[in-house]
């Protein structure tokens, strides 16, 4: 199999994965807790930040169709309405993500900077739009869109830290025997 389909396979994987992660949700005002993020940071962590990008714009373009992937459903609606603005952050937060952890080569410093940059851009692009949106002041829109999020993110960050470290560390023992078995170089 070639590197191309196995990354697209790769991304379409995480991005099934952030539609899981959307259902898995705490409702607490107009956005909820959802772990839709942790996947989106993790895709760029492992995938880089093309392929992790990638995996987001996917996810957002089946909710763009109509598709009920986000947390208030599907359609353009979900994407200009209060979430709308962390949905983008997504794409963002993806790439970011993947170029830290890319420049790291492996390292844990850059993949925790990385994952954690992930989750910062995630609400620096959501919050303006969220006080945008409900026509909120920027005390009620931090204490609505970001405050209720912190300590389940820094939990999120911690979790998929040890997840890439395990994965590439199983991946630089696994991937070279399945390659030479499928003749994939």
């Amino acid at each position: 199999m070639s590197k191309s389909i196995r990354m697209t396979v790769y991304s379409c994987l995480f991005a099934a994965l952030m539609v899981v992660g959307t259902y898995i949700k705490i409702p607490i005002g107009p956005v909820p807790i959802v772990l839709a993020n942790f996947f989106v940071i993790l895709a760029g962590a492992l995938l880089g930040s093309a392929w992790g990008a990638a995996s987001v714009a996917i996810f957002l373009f089946l909710g763009l169709i109509g598709l009920p992937v986000f947390s208030q459903g599907g359609g353009v609606a979900a994407l200009v309405g209060p979430t709308g603005g962390y949905l983008f952050g997504y794409l963002v937060a993806a790439f970011v993500t993947g170029v830290i952890s890319e420049r790291g080569k492996s390292r844990p410093v850059y993949d925790a900077l990385g994952l954690a940059a992930g989750a910062v851009v995630i609400y620096i692009v959501g919050l303006p739009w969220l006080k945008l949106t409900l026509h909120l002041s920027w005390t009620k829109a931090l204490a609505v869109g970001v405050l209720p999020f912190l300590i389940g993110d820094a939990l999120k960050v911690v979790a998929a830290v040890a997840i890439v470290r395990v994965l590439q560390s199983t991946a630089a023992t696994l991937f070279p025997v399945l390659q030479n078995r499928t003749g994939d170089r």
